[in-house]
């Protein structure tokens, strides 16, 4: 280099290939290609974050565990999620519209052949949600409140957060869709594949490999659980978050029980404190209600009883 020169920076290509750029040099072995490449193919040479079967390893499932969570982290985090309203309930809890046509067609089956044993208990079964069906409208009312809430619908802080599959959840989801409000979706890979309901924000539906994650994420920013009527994954959620405020693993959050008939019967919270393998005050962690005004009129007194906010900063 000349003196007084400013040195140039090389190229990003070279004039010259470095040894090993190639795969054979001039005399060399000549069986010296389908060697390299053997070693190029084998699992071995795969680059970790490539190489799915290494990543799917017994061994690796930490790892996996890491993204599963921080994914989905990171992308609420970039659209300015902050604060949750978690609704849960039953998928097989449709519309009005939806569960009329269910009945109609066993109705309809029914009629064909009046004795068969299976025709009157599908039509039984269809007759029983379509008087549940109000629910949905309910759920997609409280998703609504919850989309013009804070600053207006285009506010992320608070938000609508389901489960994202049909039912009760896209009940909830299409709420805030109406409201023009963005809202949440964790979906879970199941061996029988699941679609995740239409009304969810895209860049708001995450698909989880496992429950664990999906869980720790349901809560994380959960300023409110909403439990509507619903089966064995409602009920694991709201035992899960019961669970979790009893023995006070997390700060306590409102739990609203949607339809006090339906939870009555399926679960006798009285007869766990009578038993006494629950105390008094923990059938006071969560209250029953109907209507979403009733709800969302809820979240907020219990927040402004507990001396803060709802809407929080941060």
């Amino acid at each position: 280099m000349s003196k007084g020169r400013w040195p140039v920076p090389p190229p990003l290509s070279r004039a010259v290939p470095l040894p090993g750029q190639q795969p054979t040099l001039p005399g060399q072995d000549p069986d010296t290609p389908v060697r390299v490449q053997a070693i190029v193919d084998s699992p071995s040479y795969r680059i970790a974050d490539q190489d799915a079967d290494f990543l799917s390893l017994e061994d690796t499932r930490g790892l996996r565990l890491h993204v599963d969570y921080l994914k989905p982290e990171l992308l609420l985090r970039a659209h300015g999620i902050r604060h949750t309203i978690v609704v849960f309930g039953g998928t097989r809890i449709s519309e009005p519209a939806a569960a009329a046509r269910e009945v109609a067609a066993c109705r309809a089956a029914l009629a064909v052949d009046p004795g068969k044993p299976e025709c009157q208990r599908a039509l039984e079964i269809a007759e029983r949600r379509a008087a549940k069906s109000h629910y949905y409208d309910v759920a997609r009312e409280l998703g609504r409140l919850v989309g013009d809430s804070g600053d207006g619908p285009r506010d992320c802080g608070m938000v609508v957060m389901t489960g994202g599959g049909p039912g009760i959840m896209e009940a909830a989801n299409r709420g805030a869709f109406d409201a023009g409000a963005e809202s949440v979706g964790l979906n879970i890979k199941l061996p029988r594949e699941q679609f995740p309901n239409s009304y969810i924000t895209p860049q708001l539906c995450f698909h989880f490999h496992y429950f664990a994650m999906r869980k720790l994420h349901f809560l994380q920013r959960a300023r409110a659980l909403v439990a509507f009527p619903g089966g064995y994954g409602t009920l694991d959620e709201l035992f899960e978050t019961l669970t979790l405020v009893q023995t006070r693993k997390i700060q306590p959050v409102p739990v609203v029980l949607v339809g006090e008939d339906y939870w009555r019967r399926a679960v006798d919270f009285d007869f766990l404190v009578e038993e006494g393998v629950i105390d008094p005050e923990d059938r006071d962690l969560f209250w029953y209600a109907e209507t979403a005004q009733e709800v969302w009129d809820g979240i907020q007194e219990w927040h402004r009883a507990n001396g803060g906010d709802l809407f929080p900063c941060g």
